[in-house]
């Protein structure tokens, strides 16, 4: 019997091409991600800046979403990967842009308002959400009533002449302390706060003539206290009407009570450039 011949296996020259083409592929979609990344990164700031622009149609707005966005649109390989540090380059520009806006008007308003601010009857601050002139209800209202004292139109004036010549929306925001008020007129403390900010937007547009467009109007009643309502000086402070002259963050944030940490910042800013400006002068 004839002995059947083994064949030997046949060996596959091409095996090579199978790892060539995954790598091919591996490498197009390499290529892929990184044009569509870079793209992204190159397009994105503008559409959004430009977005802003058309909703927003004021220029200071325009100018600090400018300075929000400035160091991502121009070094963006300078983005940090940490978002604490680029949250903290963004929010320093954006303090700067908030001084050199409102700093002028806050060192007219604290000239032209010394007495009122000297006798506590005016306290002006620079805050994150703004400029805040705040009119306490000793100097500028009765006691339980929304009409305004006639004496205090010489102060409100100057304050009305300042916002007419900004662009910025102006809240008018009323407050109360925490003792309950119930009389013939206001039932609450939500009534009565509410009203004396009716009645400084009254004063403002009908006596001063500016555009009612520019306001919005807010009672807090004794939710937002800046001081403590267990003594009769926190109550005091307490008692105001608030003028705030927003900026972006205004639109978006709600006021806050006692001694915010940001605002403090910020505050401490706008006084020691008003002294650098006073003894450079």
């Amino acid at each position: 019997m004839a002995r059947e011949k083994k064949h030997q296996p046949h060996q596959n020259h091409e095996r090579w091409m199978v790892s060539y083409a995954d790598f091919v592929t591996l490498l197009f979609a390499f290529f892929v991600v990184m044009y569509a990344t870079a793209r992204i990164d190159e397009s994105a700031p503008q559409r959004v800046s430009e977005s802003v622009r058309e909703a927003l149609k004021e220029d200071s707005f325009r100018a600090l979403v400018s300075a929000l966005m400035e160091e991502n649109t121009r070094n963006p390989g300078t983005y940090s990967a940490n978002p604490a540090n680029h949250k903290k380059s963004t929010a320093s520009k954006a303090d700067a842009v908030l001084l050199e806006q409102f700093l002028p008007s806050m060192n007219f308003l604290s000239r032209e308002l010394a007495d009122e601010i000297r006798k506590e009857q005016v306290q002006i601050r620079l805050t994150r959400r703004g400029l805040v002139i705040s009119l306490r209800q000793a100097a500028f209202f009765p006691s339980g009533q929304d009409v305004i004292a006639p004496e205090t139109y010489g102060a409100i004036g100057k304050v009305a002449e300042t916002i007419a010549k900004l662009p910025n929306h102006v809240r008018l925001e009323g407050h109360t302390d925490s003792i309950p008020i119930h009389n013939g007129r206001f039932r609450s403390n939500w009534h009565l706060s509410t009203a004396r900010a009716i009645s400084m937007l009254d004063l403002l547009t009908g006596e001063f003539h500016v555009p009612g467009a520019k306001f919005t109007v807010a009672g807090y009643s004794d939710t937002i206290p800046v001081d403590s309502n267990e003594t009769d000086d926190g109550r005091r402070r307490n008692r105001r009407v608030d003028i705030v002259v927003l900026n972006l963050y205004g639109l978006n944030d709600e006021p806050v009570g006692g001694n915010r940490a940001q605002d403090e910042l910020i505050h401490r800013l706008a006084e020691e450039k008003q002294k650098a400006i006073g003894t450079a002068n």
